[in-house]
């Protein structure tokens, strides 16, 4: 009678190799078992299956299986057949260090991140699970690459509501995170762009990893210096509603200065909106999309509302862009994934997405003030009134950028360094302020307090 492999078992991936076929089966399970491919606890097939599948005689496989008990590679239970036994573990170079490498601090005060234990699990099951009870089989099927339908007319809904976008579903395009949609732009730009000085050394290289020359453009407390565009740039990269890593908000005259010079250049606008939601001491400023839909790429992202794991950002296009977006994103992955999309669509119409964006903003709020509270009489605070982060100036004369940075990871303290955000390394022989950023959204409540303990006791230099 023919074997059914269509039914046939769980598969080990066995090669036997020439000779003994005893001998290569015990080999063979030894290895895999030395590798890791096999790990303890693993149950093997029955005698009978296993003999079936390889083609051997069961009393081989029997044999075999007799042999690795005796050796303590495999353990027979009574009534729950025969499973891998567990093995000591290698032993480990002398040479290697007792913590891994990029082993987690004790206390993480690094900008960048929510703070994920707040992540909406409850609610997120509930949309999915709504999600999946109505989708079409379809929906398990390739999707165009712009994104799925129902998350492109609810954030149409919700972008225009919450951060004043005009968009459109069909101006949408959902991408696998911000990453990915400031690559497909570089990919489409002819030219140089310009980026914020200081700003996130990941983006500056991310366009020139896609042949572009990166330009500096200086920010001060009123936003980028959008006196210093030039026609040299094809588009440039802005922060406007807070600015990373300094804070600040992008003046009223300076928005309407950046939307005239890509009208008069032709040039390229990508407004990068990654906490656009929190906001604790002033009227929320809206999108800078609004001002120019057609002259601006806007990119908001879920990373820092719920969780940068979901991998999941959307592209408000001018019409011109939409197809060669679209076509690129195609070739770069043909669609985001797109369960996520539909679980993500029901918890903004559900209104769920605005519950915990609320909650979120309280408990920032309350972080932020604890930080002000704490810090804020010795040490000047910037772009405290939105956000996720802090830069705290360091002071002339006092302990430099570097040595707060070491003293604080001796005290198991991370937090972020401003140096490595200037286009340029060095200070500028005191041209340029020395300073630190904190992120007040990545540590657990829990340990916040702690963290800000330590923190100001290495700024005091104790």
């Amino acid at each position: 009678m023919p074997r059914n492999w269509a039914t046939f078992g769980g598969d080990l991936h066995l090669d036997l190799g020439g000779g003994s076929r005893r001998a290569g089966l015990e080999r063979a399970l030894r290895d895999a078992i030395r590798a890791g491919r096999l790990t303890p606890a693993t149950r093997l097939p029955s005698t009978r299956a296993l003999a079936a599948e390889l083609g051997l005689a069961r009393n081989t496989v029997s044999a075999a299986y007799d042999q690795l008990v005796a050796e303590g590679y495999l353990a027979a239970r009574h009534g729950s057949g025969t499973v891998v036994a567990g093995l000591p573990p290698a032993p480990r170079p002398a040479s290697s260090k007792t913590e891994p490498e990029g082993a987690a601090p004790r206390y993480d005060l690094r900008p960048g991140s929510p703070d994920v234990s707040t992540f909406p699990t409850t609610a997120w099951l509930r949309s999915l699970r709504r999600a999946l009870a109505t989708a079409p089989a379809s929906r398990y099927d390739y999707d165009t690459p712009a994104g799925t339908h129902e998350l492109r007319t609810v954030l149409s809904e919700y972008l225009g509501r919450a951060r004043g976008v005009l968009a459109s579903p069909d101006r949408i395009v959902v991408t696998s995170g911000y990453v990915q949609a400031l690559a497909l732009l570089a990919g489409l730009v002819d030219g140089p762009i310009a980026t914020e000085d200081p700003g996130l050394a990941f983006h500056r290289e991310l366009i020139r990893r896609h042949g572009h020359g990166v330009l500096p453009i200086p920010v001060d407390e009123h936003g980028v210096r959008t006196d210093l565009l030039s026609t040299r740039e094809r588009a440039v990269l802005v922060t406007p509603a807070h600015q990373y890593p300094t804070g600040a908000t992008l003046a009223p005259d300076r928005r309407h200065a950046l939307t005239e010079w890509a009208a008069a250049t032709d040039g390229l606008i990508i407004e990068d909106d990654y906490d656009g939601e929190f906001r604790y001491d002033r009227q929320p400023v809206g999108a800078l999309q609004g001002m120019a839909p057609d002259r601006v790429v806007y990119v908001g992202t879920a990373s820092k509302t719920l969780g940068p794991a979901l991998r999941l950002a959307w592209m408000v296009l001018p019409a011109h862009l939409v197809e060669p977006v679209t076509e690129a994103k195609r070739y770069a992955d043909a669609h985001t994934e797109s369960l996520g999309q539909l679980a993500l669509a029901d918890l903004i119409a559900t209104h769920g997405y605005d519950r915990h964006v609320r909650a979120c903003r309280l408990r920032y709020r309350r972080r932020r003030d604890l930080l002000v509270a704490r810090l804020g009489r010795r040490h000047p605070l910037g772009g405290i009134a939105a956000g996720l982060h802090a830069m705290i100036t360091l002071p002339a004369g006092g302990p430099t950028e570097s040595e707060v940075l070491a003293t604080a990871a001796d005290r198991g303290l991370a937090v972020g360094e401003l140096g490595s955000h200037w286009h340029t390394a060095g200070t500028g022989a005191g041209e340029r302020p020395q300073g630190i950023i904190v992120g007040y959204g990545t540590p657990p409540e829990r340990g916040y307090l702690a963290a800000l303990d330590t923190l100001a006791r290495v700024l005091r230099g104790g």
